[in-house]
C-alpha cells in the first residue's frame, strides 16, 4: 500500500538536511517538550494514584468497611444477635462485635494515651486483616487468657517503642471510666502482658493503637456488662457500602445506625483527589508549552518552505492537501513525542515503585514510600489528550500555509 503523497511529504519535512537542518533540530526540540510533559504527568498521576491507593488499602487493612452503632450511642447487649443477623444480608463477608476505648499507658520506659480495641480474635479475622498484621507473636495470643495470669495485650509497633516494652513486659493501663468508691469516682487500672506487636502500615495506627480480647475491654470500659461499643462488618465490595448499609438497617429494624469507611475518611480522600487534579493541571501546562512549540516549529517551516508551497500548489496539489501535509507534521511530532513520554513515564513509575526510591516521613505521610500506581485509563486519557492538542496546535499554521499565494511566493525566486 503507497503512503499518501501529503504524509510522505511531512516526513520528508522533519528530516530536513543541509541548510535546513535546523528544521530537524527544532522538529527534535518540539519533540523532547512533548516528551518530558508527557512523562511528567504520567509520573505525577502514577504518584498520586498510587499514594491514595496505598493508604485506602493499609485503612481497610485496620478497619471495617461498615460499623454498626445504637442511636445515642448506646451499647449493644445483644451484639450476638446483631452480628448473626448482618451475616444473612448479601454481599457480607463477616461481622465481629468490638468495644472502643481510651487508656493512658504507663511502664518504666514512657507513657501514652493509646485507643484499645477489645476484639474477639476469630471474629476479627472475617473482618479486618488485623491477623497478617502481627509481626511478633500471633493474634490467637488473645484468646489464651490463663487464671491467674495478666491477660495479653497487642501493641502497635510505634507505641510499643514509645512505651519501650516488648514481648512479656509488663503495660499499666488506666482507664478514664471509673468505678464508685468510698472514696468517690476511681478509674480503673488493669495490668497487661505484651504479647506482640502490630504493623499495618499506617503510622496512627501503629502509634496509638492496642487490641486486648473483648472480655477485659468489657471490664475496662463497659462496667463488666457483656455489650459491645459497635459491630463491625465487611462486605465484598468495598464500594458497595452505601448499598448495602440501608439493607443492614432494615434487617436489624429501628434504633440502629451506621457508619462507613468512605463517610469516615471523606476528608482525607478528597484532599487526595484534589490534590491529583490540581498536580495534573499544574503539569499538563507542560503539554500545552509544547504544543505552543510546534505552533512556532510549523510556523518557521512554512516561512521556510513557501516556495515548495507554491510549486506544489502551482502543479495542482489542492489547498486541503496543503494543510494536510502540516497538519500531519505536527500531529507526527505530538505522536511521537506522546508515546515516547508514556513508554518513559511507564517505566520510570514502574522502577520507583519497585525498588521503593523515594522514602517519605511515616509521621507525616502514613506511609514510608512513596508508591507509583499508573491506572491504564488515566494513561489512556494522558495520551489522548497530548495528541489531541498537538493536532489543534497545527491548525492555524497549516491554514496559513494553505493561504499562500504561490505568485508572490515565486516572484522573487
Amino acid at each position: 500500500m503507497n503512503m499518501p503523497f501529503e504524509l510522505r511529504i511531512a516526513l520528508r519535512y522533519l528530516t530536513a538536511r543541509r541548510k535546513q537542518a535546523f528544521i530537524s533540530v527544532i522538529s527534535a526540540i518540539s519533540v523532547l517538550g512533548v516528551v518530558v510533559g508527557v512523562m511528567a504527568l504520567m509520573v505525577a498521576l502514577g504518584l498520586m494514584t498510587g499514594l491514595q491507593r496505598e493508604i485506602r488499602s493499609k485503612i481497610l487493612g485496620a478497619t471495617a468497611h461498615i460499623s454498626i452503632f445504637r442511636s445515642g450511642n448506646e451499647p449493644f447487649d445483644n451484639y450476638r444477635d446483631v452480628v448473626a443477623k448482618v451475616r444473612t444480608v448479601p454481599h457480607v463477608l463477616g461481622s465481629a462485635p468490638t468495644v472502643y476505648g481510651k487508656g493512658l499507658m504507663i511502664t518504666a520506659g514512657g507513657s501514652a494515651v493509646a485507643t484499645l480495641k477489645g476484639i474477639v480474635p476469630a471474629m476479627e479475622r472475617s473482618v479486618t486483616d488485623l491477623a497478617s498484621q502481627v509481626e511478633e507473636g500471633q493474634l490467637d495470643a488473645l484468646e489464651r487468657t490463663e487464671p491467674g495470669s495478666l491477660p495479653p495485650i497487642l501493641l502497635g509497633r510505634d507505641l510499643a517503642s514509645t512505651l519501650g516494652v516488648g514481648m512479656g513486659d509488663v503495660v499499666t493501663v488506666t482507664s478514664p471510666e471509673g468505678r464508685l468508691s468510698p472514696l468517690g469516682m476511681l478509674p480503673r487500672v488493669t495490668k497487661f502482658r505484651v504479647a506482640g506487636t502490630v504493623h499495618s502500615g499506617l503510622y496512627e495506627f501503629d502509634s496509638q493503637w492496642a487490641y486486648v480480647p473483648l472480655s477485659v475491654a468489657q471490664r475496662l470500659f463497659t462496667g463488666g456488662s457483656d455489650s459491645a461499643s459497635l459491630v463491625e462488618v465487611r462486605l465484598d465490595d468495598i464500594y458497595a457500602v452505601r448499598a448495602v448499609a440501608p439493607h443492614i438497617v432494615a434487617t436489624l429494624g429501628d434504633g440502629y445506625l451506621t457508619t462507613d469507611w468512605i463517610m469516615m475518611n471523606q476528608s482525607l480522600f478528597s484532599a487526595l483527589w484534589l490534590e491529583k487534579v490540581a498536580i495534573g493541571i499544574t503539569i499538563g501546562l507542560i503539554v500545552m508549552v509544547a504544543a505552543l512549540n510546534i505552533v512556532a516549529t510549523l510556523i518557521l517551516l512554512v516561512m521556510e518552505k513557501h516556495k515548495d508551497i507554491a510549486i506544489l500548489v502551482s502543479m495542482g496539489a489542492s489547498r486541503g492537501a496543503i494543510t494536510r501535509i502540516f497538519m500531519l507534521q505536527g500531529t507526527v511530532i505530538g505522536a511521537l513525542g506522546t508515546l515516547t513520554g508514556a513508554s518513559l513515564g511507564w517505566g520510570l513509575c514502574r522502577v520507583l515503585d519497585y525498588y521503593r526510591l523515594i522514602r517519605v516521613p511515616v509521621d507525616v505521610y502514613q506511609v514510608s514510600y512513596v508508591p507509583f500506581t499508573l491506572l491504564p485509563l488515566d494513561a489512556a486519557t494522558v495520551i489522548v489528550g497530548a495528541v489531541l492538542i498537538c493536532f489543534l496546535a497545527t491548525i492555524h499554521p497549516a491554514r496559513g500555509a494553505s493561504r499562500l499565494d504561490p505568485a508572490e511566493a515565486l516572484r522573487y525566486e
